[in-house]
């Protein structure tokens, strides 16, 4: 138990890890201040992330500290599937009886949001992940759905996130209208070098240890292998930790590192 020899009451690097452990990056603070302002005045959001850079991550963390009372939060990763599927999968999320026809789904869920907006004062998010993925039509159903009291009313927090052949996709002319009813929008530029250190440090107290178990030639080791994504940072350092409990070594060092990025890598 490697986690054990190096005094650690859990693995801090593991995608398991509690919101209350997080440790805010650039791209962390961003997302959740701009997921603030759009939640406040309703509208559509656009976050684009490589793979592994922790969008999802940020996402969820900003989720877990709303409200209930106030905030609606419906969370959909699922994005090959047809338009009516959508229209079920999104009714369900609302806890609506979906119908069988698209147009009866698309009244009640915009009468419900129209409900809970104004009778109950709560605000609805909605975030589609990997939303580049999600066919033409749906697209195009999206701009309808924002549209409330012939578009004079934000009663829908959509967010889409994906990554950055999103972008590419809603730039294309069929889906111009959408793209302009975009309030906020911003790409991922993955963990920076200079918040290597502090994050793993960060991480590492959290589970109780002490972060001189890393020197910091691994640390930036094992941040040149991980190409900016905190999901592949997080995989070389674990894999380091394990190679070090192993050798019975007090530090992880850049040695380690490097045996544990050829781990990792497929080829």
């Amino acid at each position: 138990m490697w986690n054990r020899y190096y005094n650690l009451a859990f693995n801090p690097f593991d995608k398991t890890l509690a919101s209350k452990h997080a440790y805010q990056t650039r791209d962390f603070k961003e997302l959740i201040s701009r997921t603030d302002h759009l939640t406040e005045q309703g509208g559509l959001g656009l976050f684009c992330a490589s793979p592994g850079f922790g969008k999802t991550f940020a996402m969820r963390s900003w989720a877990e500290r709303q409200n209930k009372n106030r905030t609606q939060f419906s969370y959909v990763c699922l994005s090959t599937i047809t338009t009516m599927e959508f229209y079920r999968m999104l009714c369900l999320e609302m806890g609506l009886e979906p119908a069988f026809k698209k147009v009866d789904m698309f009244r009640t869920i915009q009468e419900h949001l129209s409900y809970t907006a104004a009778e109950k004062s709560m605000r609805t998010v909605v975030v589609l992940d990997e939303a580049q993925y999600l066919r033409t039509e749906i697209l195009r159903d999206l701009k309808l759905l924002t549209n409330f009291e012939m578009d004079s009313r934000n009663y829908l927090t959509l967010i889409l996130m994906g990554q950055p052949m999103l972008a590419d996709l809603l730039s294309r002319p069929t889906n111009e209208a959408l793209r302009q009813r975009i309030i906020v929008n911003y790409t991922f530029e993955g963990l920076g070098s200079e918040e290597a250190g502090e994050y793993s440090a960060a991480l590492i107290r959290s589970a109780g240890g002490s972060p001189d178990i890393l020197d910091q030639a691994a640390i930036k080791s094992a941040y040149g292998a991980s190409g900016g994504s905190i999901r592949r940072f997080n995989s070389i350092i674990t894999s380091a930790l394990m190679i070090g409990a192993q050798h019975e070594s007090p530090q992880v060092t850049s040695e380690m590192v490097l045996s544990a990025s050829e781990e990792v890598r497929i080829r």
